[in-house]
């Protein structure tokens, strides 16, 4: 008889909800296919430009429905996976409600449908790792409080009161993904599937990427540690290395990761407090990241002889270990200088696929492999596939990775060049472009040796699972007695959160009031006395056998939610109110900038919808080479009424800050319709399908209307007159080409991206006359 039964325990049956789990299985083999062929093909068509086979199918379209793809198909489904298997067991619970996780279940993968519908038509909200339009993030909203109500009512209901490390990771992910989706994704609908973000230009750049970074953190990051720390210590039958560090790493993780976004930014238009801010607290994140890295992998001690038979634990090994690499180049592309070259380049390819595959690629394969058994009751039908998959996925990775090494210091380094006079070496853009080519190929092969390793992971599953038995794990457990909780004041005023409320008053007052001399120091010292009073806490036994104050918050599963959601929103509220408190107005300061014209608005619009973004950035950073490369440096106010901003991440073609006004219409029509014919080498691929593509110039009123809603100062005279407007500068470009033998209709798309292109970095609009023809049609990508 246990010590439960023995103090009045009821002894219950106990069926977990296993169905669900195996869908989830079965979705993330199937999306992680989907989502890795559609990386190959997108590598592809970087290297070779006739890969962009039709304009549905063309690079820009296609780039955002592989990231969408790989994070939220392939490893949405797999954290989901975990979450409901390792949950029930924890927490000695069935899942709360059948109802519930179907609902989620077959939610999320209409959802996913839907991104695979909208985005290659074009249907994009234009801003990273969030393209998904307005109806679709509401469906995800609603879905996720499905997945998180479902999850804390099992939190609720459970019979194990003590709450796992792994439970901890899964409490802060699903608040903080919460939190994040919603403040990221508020805009004001246009008509269906069109929106304009209520943020633009700086404040935008700023919420998006404390969005895309801690999008990256908690939906990629700690849901996965929390699957770590179940599942390894199940695959190698011991407990985790360290609870002391598991504490440590916990807090200080969720605590700093939502600081670093702006880590992102560096060197751009964003003011410098919010620059130094989001490098220190990204540097600082070595110490956690690390701390988990260590504790996953002196968890496998004393189990490495196992690991050249398992295919299970080469997988969590190397993931792990992976999780090291991209966690200590994370910090050190944050520093300004390695990220002045870094940025803007393969390296940071380099650096996220490094993370994506081998973090979580390895992550979900080793966790497959271990469920599959346990799921179906029957044996892996070949674990020498599984291994076979395993050395594929890692020279894969390797190819990859290297490559993009060595592509993006070349292109930093070539940007850069200068001669001894001054001038650029490589003043075409188009030399970098092609001196990287060949590494473009190595990135193929690499990520296609990784989709091959996947695709027999795909057929070991199939052949695993078909015919085979479903397995719902049925186990006995002892219900706790009623016992007396420990009050919550007891938790509430202990001295961990009584020492750090005194150092973040202390911090805050200094920062204020400009006491420290430097804002490191405020941070170094605060995250010392937070996560010393915790770890000292927690270590500390004042009586033989009494618990902790950790372990007692362990037991209280809403105080503990509420103190995780409070160190996340700390650093989120820091960081954003002051930025969002700024007025336009205020930014533009003696610049006389102008919104868009009307048609130049449904340019941006087309820009967004062909996903130039994700090839060419708007901001020209503050330095000599590309200043001289591109022009002007760029301000606050150039990008203040681009809801949402266009700086970008990225340049597989030239800057664009400053292409208002550089080259004719002509140029630019030829340019789109034709690349090559401009800039022999591009592989920038062709938009000739503009031309015949026509814009519904009826709903520009409604455009522009939007815009003035969520502050652009458009009048109510420019809103009655959006479409007379667009369709006069519209007129004005077409005759322009058709003088210079082109033919573009003056609603086509073509004419209106012109107009866009042409106003670019200029503050003033353009005129709704003829331009004057330019001289020639030199220059190029």
């Amino acid at each position: 008889m246990t010590a439960l039964e023995e103090s009045g325990g009821r002894t219950v049956e106990i069926t977990y909800n296993d169905s669900v789990v195996r869908k989830f299985v079965l979705a993330t083999v199937l999306w992680g296919v989907v989502g890795m062929l559609v990386g190959v093909i997108v590598a592809l068509q970087l290297a070779w430009w006739p890969a962009n086979v039709h304009s549905m199918l063309s690079f820009g379209r296609l780039r955002p429905l592989h990231t969408n793809a790989v994070i939220f198909a392939f490893v949405g489904n797999m954290v989901f996976a975990g979450i409901y298997h390792s949950s029930q067991r924890l927490l000695k619970a069935r899942m709360a409600s059948d109802l519930l996780s179907n609902i989620h279940f077959w939610g999320w993968q209409l959802i996913i449908v839907s991104a695979a519908l909208t985005l290659p038509m074009g249907f994009s909200a234009g801003k990273e790792y969030a393209e998904l339009e307005w109806p679709i993030d509401i469906a995800i909203a609603l879905v996720w409080v499905v997945f998180a109500l479902n999850f804390f009512w099992t939190l609720a209901k459970r019979r194990e009161k003590h709450l796992y490390v792994a439970i901890w990771f899964y409490i802060a992910s699903i608040v903080t993904v919460a939190i994040l989706h919603i403040v990221n994704s508020i805009a004001i609908p246009v008509f269906a599937l069109k929106s304009y973000s209520v943020y633009g230009g700086a404040q935008d750049a700023l919420v998006q990427w404390w969005y895309g970074h801690n999008a990256v953190a908690f939906f990629l990051t700690t849901p996965v540690l929390g699957i770590m720390y179940y599942y390894v210590p199940k695959a190698i039958d011991r407990p985790v290395y360290s609870y002391r560090l598991s504490i440590v790493h916990f807090w200080a993780l969720i605590f700093l990761y939502i600081w670093a976004g702006p880590h992102h930014l560096l060197n751009t238009a964003l003011p410098d407090w919010a620059q130094t801010l989001g490098m220190i607290f990204s540097v600082m994140l070595w110490a956690p990241s690390w701390g988990g890295m260590v504790n996953g992998l002196l968890t496998m001690r004393g189990a490495w002889d196992k690991v050249r038979t398992d295919p299970v634990l080469k997988f969590f090994g190397a993931g792990i270990t992976f999780y090291g690499m991209a966690t200590f180049e994370g910090p050190l592309l944050s520093v300004k200088s390695v990220s002045g070259l870094a940025h803007y380049t393969d390296w940071i390819i380099g650096h996220v696929h490094s993370g994506a595959l081998g973090w979580n690629g390895f992550m979900a394969a080793g966790m497959i492999y271990w469920l599959l058994p346990r799921l179906w009751g029957r044996k892996l039908h070949s674990e020498k596939l599984a291994d076979l998959h395993f050395w594929l996925g890692t020279f894969g990775i390797i190819l990859y990775v290297i490559s993009m090494w060595v592509s993006g210091i070349n292109q930093g380094m070539m940007w850069r060049a200068e001669n001894p006079d001054g001038s650029l070496m490589y003043p075409t853009f188009l030399e970098t472009a092609v001196t990287v080519r060949p590494m473009y190929w190595m990135r193929l092969i690499g990520g296609s040796m990784y989709l091959v390793g996947f695709l027999l992971m795909g057929y070991n599953v199939v052949k695993t699972v078909v015919g085979a038995p479903a397995v719902d794990a049925t186990v006995k457990v002892v219900e706790p007695p009623p016992s007396q909780e420990v009050a919550w004041a007891k938790l509430v005023f202990a001295k961990p959160v009584l020492i750090t409320v005194v150092v973040c008053a202390v911090a805050g007052a200094g920062a204020m009031s400009n006491l420290f001399v430097s804002p490191l120091l405020v941070t170094v010292a605060f995250i010392v006395a937070i996560t010393g009073a915790i770890a000292l806490q927690a270590a500390r036994k004042k009586n033989p056998g009494e618990p902790t104050w950790h372990r007692l918050l362990e037991g209280r599963a809403l105080i503990f939610t509420v103190f995780a959601a409070i160190a996340v929103l700390v650093g989120g509220v820091a960081e954003l109110v002051p930025s969002l408190t700024i007025k336009p107005a205020e930014i533009a300061g003696k610049n006389d900038v102008r919104p868009y014209l009307p048609l130049e608005l449904e340019g941006r619009d087309v820009y967004i919808r062909e996903g130039c973004y994700t090839c060419h950035s708007q901001m020209i950073r503050p330095m000599r080479f590309e200043s001289n490369r591109y022009g002007e440096v760029s301000t606050l106010s150039d990008s203040m009424y681009d809801h949402p901003f266009q700086w970008g991440s990225k340049r597989s073609g030239p800057d664009l800050a400053r292409e208002g006004g550089k080259y004719p219409n002509l140029w630019h029509a030829k340019h789109m319709v034709d690349p090559r014919s401009i800039s022999e080498g591009s592989n920038m691929p062709p938009y000739a399908h503009l031309v015949s593509e026509q814009l519904d110039l009826t709903r520009t009123v409604d455009k522009v209307a939007a815009m003035k809603a969520i502050g652009v100062p458009y009048t109510q005279n420019d809103i009655a007159t959006a479409e007379l407007d667009a369709r006069a500068q519209g007129e004005a470009i077409s005759k322009d080409l058709k003088a210079n033998g082109f033919d573009a209709p003056a609603d086509s798309r073509l004419v209106a991206l012109i107009a866009y292109l042409q106003r670019i970095g200029k503050p003033q609009p353009a005129p709704i006359t003829k331009p004057k023809d330019a001289v020639s049609l030199g220059g190029g990508q």
